[in-house]
């Protein structure tokens, strides 16, 4: 395992790992979850990163600013996840990776910005978050993903109101206001909003999810399916949400499985 840095951050870094099969080595980009906060760190994806190694995929377990550090929230996490993924092209060579078979995979918080990267192309050139160049991923997997952030929203709001709590919304934190403060945030930073797009991607979502409520992926997966986008939905009834990130569960072996079938097939 080696720990990268693609800029001068603390948190600008990723955790590279190597498979024994022969190179050019498929990549996977893997992006930890914890509702974008800085209390939680790749630790969370580190097992997993260290089986799909086993599998024959090399793993690029990124780090970057959340919510509670300086260059956190917008857009500074968004740039950060993209500057990571794009640094794969400076060290292509070095570390004889095949760019043409790359995957964005991530947990949760993570699984949003997994998908928000395949659906960036789709970004106008006034946007915070524009870049010319680029790395497209090949295929998504999203686990328990956060794939409309104005839902995520609502679904905090709604809980704080019921539970008669304090106000604590990690998606306003994160994009620095509600969807009708900052519109145009939530346009360019939640892939649902991005959609069609134009990628392979398998969303996995857990019935018994409480974190992420399963009705996300049910109606994004509608939306998608709808305009004709590449995805596909597995919903497991018997599976919660930190179960996709342990690799001794029945859902990671779901997910092992088509992540098999990824790799021969991209």
């Amino acid at each position: 395992m080696q720990r990268i840095y693609y800029g001068e951050d603390i948190y600008q870094y990723g955790e590279l790992m190597l498979p024994e099969t022969p190179a050019p080595h498929p990549v996977v980009v893997i992006i930890h979850g914890g509702f974008w906060k800085a209390d939680f760190d790749l630790d969370l994806t580190r097992e997993i990163a260290m089986d799909l190694t086993a599998a024959g995929w090399a793993t690029w377990n990124i780090e970057y600013n959340r919510i509670g550090q300086d260059g956190g929230g917008w857009p500074g996490s968004f740039r950060d996840v993209a500057d990571a993924t794009d640094h794969l092209i400076h060290i292509e060579h070095e570390y004889r990776l095949d760019l043409d078979r790359v995957v964005t995979l991530g947990h949760s918080a993570g699984g949003h910005f997994a998908l928000w990267l395949a659906g960036r192309h789709r970004l106008p050139d006034t946007s915070d978050l524009f870049k010319e160049t680029f790395l497209e991923p090949g295929a998504v997997v999203s686990l328990a993903g956060i794939s409309d952030l104005s839902m995520m929203h609502m679904i905090h709001a709604f809980r704080d109101q019921e539970l008669a709590k304090p106000a604590e919304n990690p998606t306003a934190e994160l994009m620095g206001g509600s969807p009708s403060e900052v519109p145009d945030r939530y346009r360019d930073g939640s892939p649902k909003e991005l959609l069609p797009l134009s990628t392979a991607h398998i969303l996995f979502h857990g019935s018994l999810d409480v974190n992420v409520p399963v009705g996300m992926s049910d109606d994004y997966y509608e939306w998608a399916e709808n305009i004709g986008d590449p995805v596909k939905y597995i919903r497991l009834t018997d599976t919660e949400h930190f179960m996709f990130t342990d690799p001794s569960t029945r859902a990671w072996k779901k997910v092992k499985e088509e992540m098999e079938l990824l790799l021969k097939h991209l």
